[in-house]
């Protein structure tokens, strides 16, 4: 397989992707960074958390 039919393959495979209109995509991006920024300050809460059972465990010992 040649290079050339390789770039003809992928071109082809391209023509046939089914792209995102926009309303479709400013819904997606909006989903991804909803969920980011949720699991964002979830992780945070958890960080804090885990952070104030060890210095209370520090502190009591």
């Amino acid at each position: 397989m040649s290079i050339t039919n390789f770039f003809r393959n992928v071109a082809s495979e391209m023509r046939k992707v089914s792209w995102p209109g926009r309303k479709e995509l400013v819904k997606y991006t909006i989903t991804v960074l909803v969920t980011v920024a949720f699991l964002t300050l979830f992780f945070i809460v958890i960080d804090l958390g885990i952070s104030a059972v060890i210095r209370w465990a520090e502190n009591s010992l």
